[in-house]
């Protein structure tokens, strides 16, 4: 049995900490020290979520005949995952009725797209909307996009199966964030994000945990906070 260290408290990890900035008080110092302790716990409680969420059963076999189109030529599901065993795939909200993307979606992609080389040593990434490859790619240009791979889900079929179309009817999009892996040729879902309306908290928009924007990341770490009445635009 691998034996696994108790861990020190939070507050005394917290009251080790040495750090002291010019001319700070006692009294914000007590509250940081207090609030040091919090992030602490919080960094503990993100590492149990991701050891939950890596510990799943196997998810569902994708059975669906998927079809892509990319900027090198169609493919299948399979394809997305070029050589890697495990696929992360965010549902674009820029499908053929919308005159332009989503901001926030723009903006979560535009963050990636800084990090997608990265990504790309341990897990395939993809980008699927619902719009022709050459919208997508011209849209790609004019933001400066270079390493976000961008797929046309050419029937919507997989936007319809996981949950990147609204579920009332409608023909709007929704925003999907859905992981796969294949293993021994079998590809199965593995995860996908459900935190939506229903789980919102009162006065919050609906988010994930953690978030998957670094722009809220940033935000929610000055007085000013994300805000209730701004977000992203296109163009400023």
């Amino acid at each position: 049995m691998t034996h696994i260290p108790a861990l020190v408290p939070a507050t005394e990890l917290a009251g080790r900490n040495r750090m002291r900035f010019p001319s700070e008080s006692d009294d914000y110092r007590r509250a940081r020290t207090a609030l040091l302790a919090e992030e602490i716990e919080l960094r503990r409680h993100i590492e149990r979520v991701a050891e939950q969420r890596r510990a799943l059963p196997p998810g569902g076999e994708v059975s669906g005949d998927y079809r892509f189109q990319g900027e090198r030529g169609p493919l299948d599901f399979a394809g997305l995952f070029g050589g890697k065993q495990t696929l992360v795939v965010y549902s674009y909200m820029f499908g053929p009725q919308r005159a332009r993307p989503c901001p926030m979606c723009t903006s979560l992609l535009s963050a990636w797209d800084g990090e997608a080389r990265d990504v790309d040593q341990r897990v395939a990434l993809a980008v699927v909307a619902r719009s022709p490859i050459e919208r997508l790619v011209a849209f790609k240009n004019e933001r400066g996009w270079h390493d976000l791979k961008l797929y046309s889900d050419i029937d919507s079929a997989y936007s319809r199966d996981y949950f990147a179309i609204d579920t009332d009817g409608g023909d709007g999009d929704q925003a999907a964030l859905n992981v796969f892996t294949r293993r021994d040729g079998t590809i199965r879902h593995f995860w996908s994000g459900e935190m939506g309306f229903e789980s919102a908290d009162p006065g919050q928009d609906p988010r994930g945990a953690p978030d998957l924007m670094p722009l809220w990341t940033i935000l929610d770490m000055t007085p000013e906070g994300r805000g209730t009445d701004w977000y992203p635009k296109l163009e400023y």
